[in-house]
């Protein structure tokens, strides 16, 4: 199962795996306060996986669920891939912290939202369709590519 059509949501023992599997390009809604009545009736209204750590959520009844095993990152993400596929779109390509999709925008075009230095020396900017948030591919960026990159397929 990858293609556009995978929509995950990660319950509140999840929070770093949704904005990991943002970074890599896999569409993933959080709820951080929802109880197990409003996370399902989210993923069925939204057709969403629900991502859980929570055995008796998992086994719900009519809900899409994958439960979530280990504790540890690298090996949440080697589950969540093993489990539905590779993500559908390519890494850095989704807001890490509401999910919206990027698009490119003109410098000039965030001249007012980014320092200065930024501005001058970079040329690419995105921001998120949803939340406005403005990104560019600054020295953060080569981090998190290591971080992306433990993250590949072996």
């Amino acid at each position: 199962m990858s293609d556009a059509s995978l929509k995950l949501l990660a319950d509140c023992m999840l929070g770093r795996l949704a904005k990991w599997l943002r970074l890599l390009g896999y569409d993933t809604a959080y709820e951080n306060d929802a109880t197990d009545h409003e996370l399902a009736r989210r993923a069925r209204a939204e057709g969403r996986i629900l991502l859980t750590r929570d055995r008796e959520l998992a086994q719900r009844r009519g809900l899409r669920t994958l439960l979530v095993c280990s504790e540890d990152l690298e090996e949440q993400v080697d589950e969540v891939r093993e489990a539905l596929g590779p993500a559908p779109d390519p890494s850095l390509t989704r807001c890490s912290v509401c999910n919206g999709l990027l698009e490119g925008v003109s410098g000039t075009d965030v001249a007012d939202r980014v320092p200065p230095y930024v501005r001058q020396t970079h040329a690419d900017f995105f921001r998120c369709t949803q939340c406005g948030r403005i990104y560019w591919r600054g020295s953060h960026v080569e981090a998190m590519d290591e971080e992306l990159e433990r993250f590949s397929p072996r």
